[in-house]
């Protein structure tokens, strides 16, 4: 009886032990996601920023340059317009292939 008794105890034991690193386990693979994920968010931030920024003058100067080269300013602005309602509606019908490239992307680092 005292043997089946320290069985119970040991396999109790064994299995406080196991919960407990499980637990652990999770904590830090949420830390990792957690830190990633914000890492990320914090670089695309900047980076997107630096870029955005770029941008709005390139299209500045391209549209006033477009305008100098059509004699009509607004014509130019016009163009430069129109280019980035197509872009916007481009990235619009491509959307599910975006959303499939980041779940891939997010995936691998939650399940690695």
């Amino acid at each position: 009886m005292d043997n089946l008794k320290s069985s119970a105890d040991k396999g109790t034991d064994a299995s406080k032990q196991f919960i407990s690193k499980t637990f652990e386990h999770t904590k830090l693979k949420a830390f990792q996601v957690t830190a990633l994920s914000l890492s990320m968010i914090v670089k695309l931030f900047i980076i997107g920023s630096l870029a955005v920024l770029g941008f709005v003058f390139l299209a500045f100067f391209t549209a006033i340059a477009l305008g100098e080269y059509l004699n009509n300013v607004a014509l130019g602005y016009l163009i430069v317009g129109l280019f980035f309602l197509i872009l916007s509606l481009l990235f619009y019908l491509f959307r599910k292939y975006f959303d499939k490239k980041v779940i891939t992307m997010v995936s691998k680092i939650f399940f690695d």
